[in-house]
Formats: structure tokens, C-alpha cells, sequence
């Protein structure tokens, strides 16, 4: 999926919303756990009661590799779910990889020919022949971390060198060497407020995959009114919220009230 098409899916649904498929056996419905495979059973359930609401999913793969080759093949049928039946989602990968270059060409295939997502979180820190691997595939993305909404954030991210540049703007100011905001996102947390400012004044066009409204207190309208471009610009993700907002039967119909008002929220902002 280009840029352009990620912006019409945008424009058609009126939310920027991203559900993260966070899934946990322990926190699912405990009726599910009948099923021969309750962890799809769940995400079928959300993904077909929030789909209106949203344009994109981003499973954590840390939820799935957990679990072990049952946990890899609940994504598997998950990821071919939507590619069936909702083609018009945009599915991240959060698996936040960053290795050596042979290593990250692995990786590149994994997801991008296997798993045939659209995006991948990648950890920048390793540098250029890190990161170039996964940009060799058309209509596929980078989703670099630069300031995120964790408290250790602070330990290396907001760090100056003697310039008084801050390493996250040396992370978005040279990946931008590497690629386009054609194929290339950042991470930013929505806890960061104002700092949307500073991540704009680097990146003025590029889209923000932003972790952190709900169960994390960030607040919509500080990263929409910091962090948006003409093109919206923006893809927020809320996972606990909307995939937890109830543990009953009821689950699927809770979540999909809880998309729709963070869209209805969101449509306010476009």
C-alpha cells in the first residue's frame, strides 16, 4: 500500500485509528479458550467488529512468539484473514528488528514475503546497512522508533550531542538519507505532547505511527493538534482499550463501540 492509498482509506473512514492486536490468553474471554484456536477466534472477532473504524492492525509479535509455533501460526491465519476479507488495512508488524545487514535481509523476507505485511517496526540504532534491507520491497514500509512513550525514552533518545541535537532528531534527520516519506514512518509516542512540534520541524511530511492513547493516557488532542500534517499524517494506535474493553461474550460488541468513539473523535481533527 502507497502513501497515496493509505491517505484515501483515511479520507473514506474519517480515522487514522490502528487497533493493536495485542493478544493475550490470559486476558481473552475465557469462553474463547474452548476454541481449537481461541487466539484467531479473538482477533477475527475484533478485527470484524472494528474494521469500519479503523485503517490499519499492528499485531505485537512479541504476543505471538510467546506462544510459541501456535502462537506464529495464529498470526499467520490472522494476517491471511485480513488480506481476505478487509484488503483495504494497512498491517504493521510491531516486531521492532534491527540487526546486521545479511540478518536484516532475513528478516526483510520474513516479513515482506512471508507474511506479506505492509510495515515494520525496525530499532535504528544498528544504522543504514540495518535498516536498507526492508527497503527494497515496493509498496512497503519502514516504521523506524525514534521518540517513544516509555519512561526509559529518556535514557538514550532525549541525549545531546554537542551540537545540541537530541539523538532522536539525528535518528529522523539521517534515515532520511535512506529513504522517503514514501516508504518510511517513525514512532512517536502520543505521551510526548509539544515534542510532536520538534518531530515535525524534522519531518514535515513523513507519517507518524503514534503507540499510546488510552490505556496509556496520551492525549489525542495534543499529538492531532502537534503532530498532523496536511495529509492527516498520523496513524494511532490504541490496542488495550478497544481489544480489552470487556471480557465477556460481549467482547467483539464492546470494542467495536470503543473504535467507534475514538474514530468519532478523530473525524472531528480531519
Amino acid at each position: 500500500m502507497n502513501k497515496a492509498e493509505l491517505y484515501a482509506n483515511i479520507k473514506r473512514k474519517h480515522s487514522f485509528l490502528c487497533v493493536g492486536l495485542d493478544t493475550d490468553l490470559k486476558k481473552i474471554p475465557q469462553h474463547l479458550l474452548a476454541d481449537d484456536d481461541p487466539v484467531f477466534a479473538f482477533n477475527k472477532a475484533i478485527i470484524d467488529a472494528t474494521a469500519d473504524y479503523c485503517v490499519a492492525y499492528k499485531p505485537n509479535l512479541a504476543f505471538y512468539e510467546a506462544m510459541g509455533i501456535k502462537g506464529l501460526q495464529s498470526l499467520d491465519k490472522t494476517i491471511a484473514y485480513l488480506k481476505a476479507n478487509y484488503p483495504d488495512q494497512f498491517i504493521i508488524a510491531d516486531a521492532k528488528r534491527g540487526d546486521i545487514g545479511n540478518t536484516s535481509k532475513m528478516y526483510a523476507q520474513s516479513f515482506f514475503e512471508q507474511m506479506n505485511v505492509d510495515a515494520v517496526t525496525i530499532a535504528p540504532y544498528m544504522g543504514e546497512d540495518s535498516v536498507t534491507p526492508f527497503l527494497g520491497y515496493d509498496g512497503k514500509w519502514v516504521i523506524l522508533l525514534a521518540l517513544t512513550s516509555n519512561k526509559g525514552s529518556q535514557d538514550f533518545q532525549l541525549t545531546t550531542d554537542t551540537n545540541g541535537e537530541r539523538l532522536f532528531e539525528k535518528v529522523i534527520r539521517t534515515s532520511q538519507q535512506w529513504a522517503t516519506d514514501e516508504n518510511m514512518m517513525y514512532v512517536v509516542g502520543a505521551t510526548q505532547g509539544r515534542m510532536f512540534e520538534d518531530i515535525r520541524r524534522v519531518a514535515p511530511n513523513h507519517f507518524l505511527l503514534v503507540p499510546g492513547i488510552g490505556a496509556q493516557g496520551g492525549s489525542l488532542d495534543e499529538v492531532c493538534k502537534y503532530g498532523m500534517n496536511s495529509q492527516c499524517g498520523l496513524l494511532v494506535n490504541s490496542s488495550r482499550a478497544i481489544i480489552y474493553a470487556d471480557n465477556t461474550e460481549n467482547f467483539a460488541a464492546a470494542a467495536r463501540a470503543a473504535a467507534k468513539q475514538v474514530a468519532d473523535d478523530m473525524a472531528k481533527y480531519l
